[in-house]
């Protein structure tokens, strides 16, 4: 273990700078309940104004303390904070971690004050926990070293589960809701703003542990992308899953995220992506967040995935609820196939439906286990979920007995819904590492994450295009852009007349810098039948542009021929502020942003890569000939699409993209209808 890791994850001598000697104090939490949690090393309360405190002696400054300290906790108010991270520096001292907010998510003054602790510490080669830190639980060390009243309970169960938040009173949340049903964690550590130390640079520390065999992560943004991708593929190489539930799936969480801690939220597709790419399961409730590591624990993302589920069920209703939940995320109740029901069969069980109802069969443990021996050696399955009724409330041993045997035999993950209020069989789920749910969403979630889950996508290494952007790049600037990237489109530059050899009919469009939606200014005109058509088309349109938008900056006029294809799909490119370089295809023309039918990846991406892509869009099934219609140059815009992504490493481009990218039949290609630009 380095020395940074040693004094993060397991420091054995803390000093509390602003320690209180009221114990109703928030500042007296950390001394108390490291006290109260049976810590063993050693406490150097540092408080000006009390020879004491707690009972422990107290010292002035934390020049003021004998030897070596590992971790220091400045719990002092925010105007104090940048002063002694200095003196913390100055001592040598490996870690320091910041209670105090009032920094990057309180506004410029805030992030000047961020900045300049942040430096500080560097000075002295000390590393930063925080600010808006609710600090260390090292619950295998006994180590409470956090002000969240979480703490206060009696017990504090350790696990081997490693959590990671954002969010420090998640921490205390997640901690008691895991308790109740008798999970717990090795540790626990709130990251807050992350001056320095990210989610990702400690989620690599953690899984060095070998008291961590999953990290779950807490997430209102994803800070330092390497790093996080560094973990991910840290943790795929020892096999210790990394689970994430991430903030901002609608705009609204996304405001919060960034108002809470200054982070600069991304959308919520490129964190999707970012996550798919690395390895990284994706929950979507606090349910899944905790149960989800007893489904991965010791495993490695299947091969092939079959995105199918064996149920078996003492209760027709439960039974029925996660089929549907299940379903709605587009995970299929199989029904047995022909070596489950062999199995069955011989079993005396019955082998017809997409529900394996043992509500009369009974749930004597073999005939549990014999039904879920069958269903797990489904050859189209991926785990078995078993759902139990009522009898989990009153017969616990009976209830789950046979699950917690089955689950002891090699073979694929078992999961459990419970649809009554149980917690004495969740506790022994949960004893036996079985993941165990309280609804059926939670329990579809969940499978969701754990059939989405795939190792690290490899970076296809595709030669950096040679591109230039001018500084107010229009129209017909990034056409120029996407013809370097063999993506040419037959169109020219008017300024006055007609330029000589169009094949009519054409489009005129407004070439502008400032214009990235020419239709809402008046700005396109279609099917112009001939020169004269277009000169007059042309006078109409400057006009009408001068009047819609008096301080844009007219570069004068693209003309292009009209062009037919099969489909119309929009194909961008875009450096996101979280997860950094993606690409994007979806349904094209006016209505894109409406519909959100896309698929985005990270960029670059590789050929199959850019097939699945295209499979993802509803939009796009036509072209592979769906219900007999004409096929499309499916071949054509694969390759547009890993031609675009390769602009991943042209650091000018900000973004580029063209809407619509028009699919003809195959040979055909497909034809940039209209580019737009942005220069970084």
């Amino acid at each position: 273990m380095t020395s940074l890791a040693q004094a993060l994850l397991n420091p054995r001598r803390i000093a509390l700078i602003g320690a209180s000697a009221d114990e109703g104090r928030l500042t007296a939490r950390p001394q108390r309940y490291l006290r109260r949690h049976g810590y063993t090393g050693e406490l150097f309360p540092v408080n000006p104004r009390a020879a004491e405190v707690l009972g422990e002696r107290a010292y002035a400054s934390i020049e003021d303390i004998p030897g070596a300290i590992d971790f220091a906790y400045i719990l002092l108010g925010t105007d104090n904070v940048e002063a002694q991270v200095a003196a913390c520096a100055r001592r040598g001292i490996p870690l320091a971690c910041v209670l105090a907010d009032g920094f990057a998510e309180a506004g410029p003054e805030g992030a000047a004050l961020q900045a300049r602790v942040l430096e500080a510490a560097k000075v002295g080669g000390m590393r930063l926990l925080g600010p808006n830190s609710m600090g260390v639980v090292n619950a295998n060390a006994r180590t409470a070293l956090t002000t969240n009243a979480a703490l206060e309970a009696e017990a504090l169960p350790a696990g081997r589960v490693a959590l990671i938040s954002q969010s420090g009173s998640m921490m205390g949340a997640l901690l008691s809701r895991g308790a109740a049903r008798g999970l717990g964690f090795s540790h626990l550590i709130g990251t807050g703003n992350e001056a320095d130390l990210t989610a990702g640079e400690i989620a690599s520390l953690a899984l060095d542990d070998p008291d961590v065999d999953v990290v779950c992560l807490f997430l209102e943004a994803i800070r330092a992308p390497e790093q996080m991708a560094a973990a991910a593929a840290k943790s795929h190489r020892l096999g210790k899953p990394i689970v994430a539930l991430k903030l901002g799936r609608s705009p609204f969480g996304a405001e919060l995220a960034n108002s809470h801690t200054g982070a600069l939220a991304g959308s919520d597709a490129a964190a999707d992506a970012f996550f798919r790419a690395h390895g990284i399961l994706r929950v979507t409730m606090l349910e899944a967040l905790l149960e989800l590591p007893l489904l991965v624990a010791g495993r490695r993302p299947a091969a092939r995935v079959h995105r199918g589920v064996g149920v078996m069920t003492t209760t027709g209703g439960g039974g029925a609820l996660a089929v549907d939940a299940l379903g709605v995320l587009g995970i299929e109740a199989k029904k047995p196939d022909a070596v489950a029901s062999a199995k069955l069969e011989a079993a005396k069980l019955p082998h017809h439906a997409r529900l394996l109802d043992m509500t009369l069969a009974g749930t004597r443990p073999d005939r549990v286990m014999a039904g879920l021996d069958a269903l797990r050696s489904a050859e189209d399955t991926d785990l078995a979920l078993v759902v139990v009724g009522s009898s989990a409330q009153f017969r616990p041993k009976d209830a789950v007995g046979g699950v917690v045997e089955a689950a002891t035999i090699p073979g694929k993950p078992i999961a459990a819904f419970l649809a009554p209020q149980a917690e004495a069989s969740l506790r022994m789920l949960a004893e036996a590492g079985i993941a165990a749910f309280r609804t059926p969403e939670g329990a579809a979630d969940a499978i969701r994450a754990f059939c989405d889950w795939r190792a690290p996508a490899a970076v296809p290494d595709l030669p950096a295009p040679a591109v230039t952007v001018p500084a107010a790049p229009d129209e017909a600037d990034a056409r120029a852009l996407f013809a370097a990237l063999g993506l040419a489109s037959d169109s020219q530059v008017m300024q006055e007349e007609p330029p000589v050899g169009l094949r009519y009919p054409v489009a005129l469009k407004i070439l502008s810098p400032d214009l990235a939606h020419k239709t809402e200014v008046g700005g396109v005109a279609l099917h112009i039948a001939d020169a004269a058509a277009l000169r007059e088309a042309a006078t109409a349109m400057r006009a009408r542009v001068t009047a819609a938008a008096p301080t844009a900056r007219l570069t004068g006029m693209l003309v292009q021929p009209m062009a037919k294809g099969l489909a119309e799909a929009i194909l961008g490119f875009r450096r996101d502020p979280e997860v950094g370089p993606v690409v994007l295809l979806g349904a094209g023309g006016v209505l894109s942003e409406l519909h959100r039918d896309i698929a985005l990846r990270l960029a670059p991406v590789g050929l199959a890569e850019a097939h699945a892509m295209i499979g993802e869009v509803r939009a796009m099934k036509p072209l592979t000939g769906w219900r007999n219609l004409p096929k499309g140059d499916v071949e054509a815009l694969a390759a547009a699409i890993v031609a675009v992504s390769a602009l991943a490493a042209v650091p000018e481009v900000a973004e580029a993209e063209i809407n619509p990218l028009i699919i003809g039949r195959p040979g055909e290609g497909v034809t940039v209808a209209d580019a737009w630009v942005v220069r970084a």
